[in-house]
């Protein structure tokens, strides 16, 4: 283990000696997981004993945990003045031997997206996302295309969008991802994207609606509707109803739409209890920022709901998810003072 010991740590774990070609690494969490650079492939479990094992305890002192520029993470040792992308902790590992849990146990809040997808071979699957250069649509576009998809970066910003491609490309070189120009604030965009792809000749397996504003100052798009509104919600209508007949010629398909709990406090019916069309695109006087997300993520959910009703029967399933309260991305990046809540809630909650 010439690699602990130039950490500065003689290797006090007793696990057998890795084979030819494999490669003990952590996670940001502290968990073990092995490379098979050979196979190109990853593992939680031990190559020969198929024990799982986690870090234990703190880094050593003087150690610090960093991020280079492409999201690996490495270690510096401070007082040799040195760095190394292996942690120092693998010298002190323990053996994890969790009770096998339910299926309801299996994932909980702390889950990562490649925990969940650990093990699934995704070669061959067409993958959209929605604002995927950052936040939560990176993580998902990362974790699909290590998992062998065909993952397209659907983002407004091209170069934000070739950045993310690169981020990915620097995990694995062999990942298939590729930046699309989408801007959903412009249905002519939308219907500009949707003929691209389809001039590919690709199915589309997965669908993802991520892309989404908060707090944004009121304001018109190009087709004069109030932008939290079709960013949000018809933006992504109209780019599921232009892509319906992909999603069914490559069913088994799904379409994922990216709502909020917050979809809860709001309204969308006027006092007789029918839909009051003002509420959905108001002028700037009944704005309200807030109200104006809420409402747009209930219409995420009433869609879903509506869509996976008429699609399921021809193998396209639709499914709305909450991602959890507050999570730290830049989608509070419009007002300084959603900012500094967001920033006061990080510590609990779900981190990106």
């Amino acid at each position: 283990m010439a690699a602990l010991k130039y950490a500065g740590l003689e290797d006090t774990d007793s696990e057998e000696e890795l084979p030819p070609g494999w490669e003990e690494r952590t996670t940001k969490d502290g968990w073990v997981y092995y490379a098979n650079h050979l196979e190109e492939k990853t593992q939680w479990e031990h190559p020969k004993s198929g024990k799982r094992k986690r870090v234990a305890g703190g880094l050593p002192y003087g150690w610090e945990q960093e991020t280079d520029e492409n999201g690996q993470v490495y270690f510096v040792d401070h007082i040799n003045k040195r760095t190394t992308y292996l942690d120092p902790r693998l010298a002190f590992t323990v053996e994890d031997n969790p009770v096998k849990p339910t299926t309801r146990q299996k994932y909980d809040g702390n889950s990562t997206a490649m925990e969940i997808l650990q093990g699934r071979d995704l070669s061959g699957k067409v993958v959209i996302i929605t604002g995927a250069n950052s936040g939560i649509g990176f993580e998902t576009a990362k974790s699909l295309a290590l998992h062998g998809a065909y993952v397209i970066l659907a983002c407004r910003n091209t170069s934000r969008g070739n950045d993310a491609v690169q981020r990915i490309l620097a995990e694995w070189h062999k990942a298939k991802v590729e930046a699309m120009t989408l801007d959903l604030a412009s249905l002519q965009s939308v219907q500009h994207f949707a003929e691209a792809f389809k001039s590919k000749n690709v199915p589309l397996h997965i669908l993802i609606c991520n892309a989404a504003v908060f707090g944004a100052p009121w304001c018109l798009t190009e087709d004069g509707l109030e932008s939290t509104f079709q960013v949000n919600h018809l933006g992504h209508f109209y780019l599921v109803q232009l892509l319906e007949d992909v999603l069914r010629r490559s069913s088994p398909a799904r379409v994922v739409v990216v709502s909020s709990e917050s979809h809860r406090f709001t309204e969308i019916k006027d006092s007789s209890g029918k839909l009051d069309f003002s509420l959905l695109s108001p002028s700037k006087k009944e704005y309200w920022a807030m109200l104006a997300y809420n409402r747009s993520k209930l219409c995420n959910i009433l869609f879903s709901n509506e869509l996976n009703r008429r699609l399921s029967p021809h193998g396209v399933t639709s499914n709305s998810v909450h991602p959890g309260n507050m999570m730290y991305s830049s989608i509070h990046r419009n007002w300084w003072v959603y900012t500094l809540l967001f920033t006061l809630a990080r510590p609990f909650t779900k981190s990106m």
